[in-house]
């Protein structure tokens, strides 16, 4: 179990790393998103979904005429605008679709910055970047597995590990490591538990697809079980008469009375300008311990209620209860703190267990300045999937703040300099003595977080001292986070400088020992 402990993590280690620290900014990430569009006003509150669902109705009319489908996914008290998509006729694959971002107030199309803004973390969470979306979730899915194997292999290896919980010892080298790492997983052993082993659910059916695909055979019973798991319907056969759409906004009104008037999420329409139209209100996810699609069913062209759909069957039901348990959107900004917190402890649990590794087999080596190439590799790629993800990531923000803002593909630039920068610090940590170089990419980590507000402050017109004036904790929250952060960086920093690795010395040779007479009554 020792082994089997130590080499699924230490194999897939750097991809969990990279999922782990990803996954818990994540919890944020429609609070990063606003960050990255500082043109888009402050939300002192939440407007009205009615009023806020009618205006960009009406200007899809125009925006998006003639098309087959349009969504609406309204604002709430962490999103301040309208992200709307909608289906060009006659295109298929990923270029069917074409999106927009609106003014919850006006209706109008919202002129800001072209940028991926939390979503990116989000996304690269549980499918990566530069490959296709099923290999990079084929691939997340083999190293959750990797991490559920190595959380039970853990539990059993040490045996001791709730005494362990309550016992540091610092400045001990591999015992330090190892306290840490023991007090780190215990800590939040059930979350880690849980948010490893619903990641894993909430892709089920594409690991293992052939229980739904034995159990549903005909297309009728396909048609229930995609009803089941989401509130997108199928469109009826257009029928060539043209019809208006009902106010979209008595609709909304009504499923605000039943499910209160902050907690609508999107407004699906199908076939809009069609006497077949169709129009969906769904249900947010705000107090709700599942995230199994709930909606009323409109006629789009009298407004007239078809369906309430208030439940869904068992094993729906089951899959939306795990998925709210990995997201967290149901809770409130403590809940996500709380999130955040103990998934930023499991990142640390792994990024420990990392460098455990190799602070445990320095102390066996022959010549530890020149180590063998497994030993090498493994502590080069440690400095850049732990500190240069820091520096990477802090760049997709600078990024963010300094590419020109009519920059071609400028959202997918900001990307790439996340990689660009990810790869020098690969370079860096290949190039430099291991510990010159986690001390130095610690540092640059550490001016790179801690100078970012201050670019802010000079590149926008939402500084740090205004936001604060105007009560924005989205901004201000963010920023004070960086600074945290900067901090924690800088105390990593300080205390790689004052660390000296122990090497245990050659053993010596024992004398042998020569055994003389002791004479009666002496003692030994």
């Amino acid at each position: 179990m020792s082994d089997l402990h130590i080499w699924t993590g230490l194999l897939v280690g750097w991809f969990l790393y990279a999922m782990f620290l990803t996954g818990t900014v994540s919890y944020f990430k429609d609070e990063i998103s606003q960050w990255m569009r500082p043109e888009i006003a402050h939300q002192a509150q939440v407007p009205d979904a009615a009023v806020v669902a009618q205006h960009v109705a009406d200007k899809l009319r125009t925006e998006a005429a003639g098309s087959p489908q349009w969504s609406i996914g309204l604002p709430d008290a962490r999103n301040n605008v309208v992200s709307a998509f909608w289906r060009t006729p006659g295109v298929e694959g990923r270029r069917a679709f074409q999106s927009g971002t609106f003014d919850p107030v006006s209706g109008d199309k919202v002129a800001g910055r072209d940028t991926g803004g939390g979503n990116f973390f989000y996304r690269f969470h549980f499918q990566f970047h530069y490959m296709p979306v099923l290999w990079g979730r084929w691939l997340a899915g083999f190293c959750a597995m990797f991490m559920l194997v190595a959380i039970v292999s853990g539990v059993i290896t040490h045996k001791k590990i709730f005494i362990d919980f309550f016992t540091f010892r610092g400045g001990k080298g591999q015992r330090s490591w190892l306290d840490a790492h023991n007090a780190l997983s215990v800590f939040g052993l059930p979350f880690h538990l849980m948010i490893t082993y619903t990641g894993l659910i909430t892709l089920a059916a594409l690991y293992m697809p052939w229980g739904s695909q034995a159990a549903f055979k005909t297309p009728a019973e396909r048609q229930e079980l995609s009803a089941q798991l989401s509130a997108f319907i199928t469109p009826a056969k257009p029928t060539g008469q043209a019809a208006t759409l009902a106010p979209i906004e008595d609709m909304v009104r009504q499923a605000q009375a039943r499910w209160g008037r902050d907690n609508i999420q999107r407004v699906n329409i199908t076939l809009p300008g069609d006497a077949a139209a169709r129009v969906t209100v769904s249900r947010g996810d705000e107090g709700r311990a599942s995230v199994s699609p709930q909606y009323m069913l409109f006629e789009g062209t009298t407004g007239k209620l078809l369906e309430t759909k208030d439940s869904v069957g068992p094993a729906a039901e089951t899959r939306g209860v795990m998925y709210a348990l990995h997201l967290g959107r149901f809770g409130d900004t403590a809940t996500r703190w709380l999130y955040f917190l103990v998934s930023l402890a499991g990142t640390a649990m792994v990024g420990t267990g990392l460098v455990m590794w190799t602070v445990k087999r320095r102390q066996k080596l022959p010549d530890p300045d020149r180590p063998y190439v497994g030993f090498w590799l493994v502590e080069r790629l440690n400095i850049a999937a732990i500190a240069g993800l820091s520096i990477a990531m802090t760049a997709f923000l600078w990024g963010n703040r300094l590419l020109p803002l009519d920059l071609p593909r400028r959202s997918e630039w900001e990307v790439d300099l996340l990689f660009i920068v990810w790869g020098l610090a690969l370079l860096h940590a290949m190039l430099r003595p291991a510990k010159r170089a986690w001390i130095e990419q610690l540092w640059i980590a550490t001016a790179a977080l801690a100078l970012l507000p201050i670019v802010s402050a000079f590149t926008t017109e939402r500084p740090l001292w205004r936001s604060l004036l105007a009560g924005d904790w989205v901004f201000a929250g963010l920023e004070l986070t960086l600074w945290a952060l900067a901090a924690l960086h800088a105390l990593l920093a300080i205390r790689t400088m004052r660390h000296s690795a122990k090497v245990k010395p050659a053993r010596r040779a024992v004398a042998p020992v020569t055994t003389t007479a002791t004479p009666a009554g002496e003692g030994a």
